[in-house]
């Protein structure tokens, strides 16, 4: 045999593994509104610009009949491309393929690929389409499962971890999806869960579809482990493309910058959008629609713990990161969903460099019952835990509302922000000025011959005493007074001022922020 031949006997090899589990099983995967692993990566990636690793290795197993069984590629595809004209390393299970079940040498690739992303300083993005571990294998499949853990742990807040559902996700399976930094699904053909309907109806007896107990709604709305949906897998592909072009390569680089926004900075619209009375709601995204660079927001989590809006942006080109309490949902006030939901986005941002805006209005902590027993205490410390420990330039903006412990939380002066801003018709005190007058002159009211009137006096005189901007202003806990409509002016100077912002912490192993 010459060596041509050899070569076409190589292109053959390689067009066998592309074919993964062959035509019949690619049509299945049609016939479920799915695509296939390759064509999951050409949508991906930019075209002409993947490189795949590892094609020919296979599984090792001969027992149950595996001997004789075939598994191009072992059941996922590895490799490195580029994204928007970056670098990205990426793995995408096959489904086709032994029902992309993760085996030793499965394991084994997805493994070597996360090493050659983290050297290099790139994101990785896990494509998931997978029936769990391999049983055939027994507890090597388990142990590559570990290897995949450990590096989601060890690289994380290095580089970038992304991962997309695409298909079952199951078992062991969920628990590296829920390391990586974001999760996105697609409707109706995607789930997560450690036990599947058939295990929990005959341990508990309650009956559930998977799609009821895993899909993309159920994480997305109530479970929150997810971050993004979409209808289809082309939608969230895209997404995905989105995504990265906010986000720096790793931990080392900060955020890519764009062109800046030639608009007119100055936005007399903001003065229209808040309600000048404490208690009327509004949609705060017409606020950051104002301040933000144009059609540049992509919000994290919309649908779950809605009291919290939290996403990504760009202001005059620069990417930030924002977190903003939302007054049309529970009054903006905070609860245990919302703490986890802000807390880590905080901590994602100040891993790779994102500098953070906090726009403020709110209540407080949610009271009740509930909230107590469900651990509100230890949940509403993760914010101030997060936000003590960022070190990335960190600016609130306070809109109406500051109340309580809940006012420390949200990035105040004395857990580390760098600027605060608050407009003029802003009421910062321990609590609202209503409760504060019920508490302070509750004497005088009982014993005045018009209560009501007394009470409404005393709420106004501790409204003009207490809760106004001024009084935090003198004492250096607001460093200024602004007019609403100069928000976007004073945030593109401030981002100008601290782009070389250095801050350290002590020195030590690691922090123990309170999970």
């Amino acid at each position: 045999m010459d060596i041509y031949e050899k070569i076409s006997d190589l292109y053959d090899r390689k067009r066998e593994i592309e074919l993964g589990g062959g035509d019949e099983r690619i049509e299945k995967q049609h016939a479920k509104g799915k695509l296939t692993a390759r064509e999951r990566i050409d949508l991906l990636v930019d075209p002409g610009t993947f490189v795949e690793l590892n094609p020919f290795i296979e599984h090792r197993t001969v027992d149950f009949g595996m001997a004789n069984q075939k598994g191009p590629g072992d059941g996922v595809v590895t490799g490195y491309g580029k994204v928007n004209g970056r670098a990205i390393y990426l793995f995408s299970q096959d489904f086709t393929v032994f029902g992309g079940a993760l085996g030793e040498m499965h394991a084994m690739k997805i493994a070597n690929v996360m090493d050659l992303a983290a050297k290099n300083g790139a994101p990785f993005i896990g494509l998931n389409d997978s029936g769990g571990a391999r049983i055939q294998e027994g507890v090597v499949s388990l142990d590559g499962y570990g290897h995949i853990f450990y590096r989601n742990a060890i690289y994380s807040g290095v580089i970038p971890q992304i991962s997309v559902i695409m298909g079952p996700c199951a078992g062991g399976a969920v628990y590296s999806p829920a390391i990586t930094d974001f999760v996105f699904m697609v409707d109706k053909t995607s789930q997560m869960f450690i036990t599947g309907p058939k295990v929990i109806e005959t341990v508990t007896g309650e009956k559930i579809s998977s799609e009821d107990l895993g899909g993309s709604k159920v994480h997305n709305a109530i479970s929150g482990n997810a971050h993004f949906r979409a209808e289809t897998e082309q939608e969230i592909l895209q997404q995905v493309r989105d995504l990265l072009s906010f986000l720096p390569q790793n931990n080392d680089e900060k955020p890519p910058r764009l062109e800046a926004d030639q608009a007119d900075d100055y936005r007399p619209d903001l003065t229209d959008i808040i309600p000048f009375d404490a208690i009327r709601p509004y949609d705060i995204r017409k606020v950051i629609e104002q301040v933000v660079d144009q059609d540049s927001f992509m919000e994290v989590q919309k649908e779950f713990a809605r009291n919290v809006v939290i996403g990504l942006a760009r202001i005059k080109g620069e990417v930030v990161g924002l977190v903003c309490n939302q007054p049309k949902v529970m009054a903006g006030g905070l609860d245990i969903n919302s703490s986890d939901k802000a807390a880590r986005f905080i901590r994602f941002c100040d891993s790779f460099n994102i500098p953070i805006i906090t726009f403020e209005d709110v209540t407080g902590f949610f009271p009740g019952i509930k909230q107590e027993h469900g651990g509100i205490i230890r949940h509403g410390a993760k914010i101030l835990y997060a936000y003590s420990e960022a070190t990335v330039p960190k600016m609130t903006v306070i809109l109406r509302k500051a109340y309580g412990g809940a006012y420390v939380a949200l990035n105040s002066k004395s857990i580390g922000a760098d600027l605060v801003f608050s407009w003029p018709n802003a009421e910062i005190a321990v609590m609202g000025p209503q409760g504060a007058a019920n508490v302070i002159f509750s004497r005088e009211i009982a014993q005045s011959d018009n209560p009501e009137q007394t009470r409404a006096t005393k709420i106004e005189e501790y409204r003009e005493k207490f809760a106004n901007p001024y009084v935090a202003a003198a004492r250096g806990m607001v460093d200024d007074v602004i007019d609403p409509r100069d928000t976007r002016i004073k945030l593109i100077q401030a981002l100008d001022m601290m782009r070389n912002k250095k801050e350290t912490r002590p020195a030590k192993k690691h922090g123990n922020i309170p999970l």
